[in-house]
């Protein structure tokens, strides 16, 4: 079981970055002997999970076999394209689901709108939970598990300069609670928005975040709660979808 776990940090350090890494340098992020990171990365390597060239090593090709297993049975994953189009198409904007992996968000179905943002945003992509749709996820975290997440952090600055206080992130939350949709601006990417909503099963259970995202200017985000109220219509049909 240590074999497993410690394979699995090596895997963790290479999916964190996005240049390759030498063997000292993916030794010392996971926190383990040069001899031992060597070892596990030879065998990830031989089952194509991790490649190498010059320049260090990355995750492989193989990684990509899990994820399209993960996209194609997982239910929620697998039924959101459909309930996406339609939010997609009602809005013009770029419609979204965020599922929390750890303590980081990650888009596991996406559709473009007829408004497209300005930048690309891969499935898979590892997103903070302070900032955008990730707020409706921190919102419904258990209060001990998001202070664990933040890291004891006072306050943080968003990508329009604002700095946001632990006590006016923590005010945010529950007004997202309560209203049940949030809107953001400027806060990840200078010149995007976004309306999130939860998307909450019939147990009462949250199970993702909802979202549409565009350009700043759009005049739709003026005033975003018509939004807010189509976002949440449409997490409503896709949690009737999934269960």
């Amino acid at each position: 079981m240590r074999s497993l776990e410690r394979a699995i940090d090596v895997l963790e350090v290479l999916e964190a970055t996005r240049t390759p890494l030498r063997l000292s340098e993916v030794a010392r992020r996971a926190g383990l002997h040069v001899a031992t990171t060597q070892r596990i990365l030879n065998a990830l390597e031989a089952r194509g999970r991790v490649e190498q060239d010059g320049s260090g090593y990355r995750t492989g090709v193989a990684m990509l076999f899990g994820a399209h297993a993960y996209l194609a049975t997982n239910r929620l994953a697998a039924t959101a394209p459909m309930i996406l189009q339609q939010l997609a198409a009602a809005t013009g904007l770029t419609a979204s689901v965020f599922v929390r992996a750890g303590s980081s968000r990650a888009v596991i179905a996406r559709v473009e709108g007829s408004d497209p943002l300005r930048y690309v945003l891969p499935i898979g992509e590892r997103l903070p939970l302070h900032l955008g749709a990730g707020k409706v996820i921190a919102a419904y975290m258990d209060p001990e598990e998001l202070d664990s997440v933040l890291g004891g952090i006072d306050e943080f600055t968003r990508a329009d300069g604002t700095r946001v206080s632990l006590e006016d992130f923590r005010r945010e939350l529950e007004e997202i609670r309560q209203r049940g949709w949030v809107a953001s601006h400027d806060e990840r990417v200078v010149g995007a928005s976004s309306v999130g909503a939860p998307l909450i099963n019939a147990d009462g259970e949250f199970l993702a975040a909802i979202q549409v995202a565009g350009q700043t200017t759009n005049p739709a985000f003026t005033d975003p709660t018509p939004l807010g109220h189509e976002v949440r219509q449409a997490a409503s049909a896709l949690a009737s979808r999934v269960g």
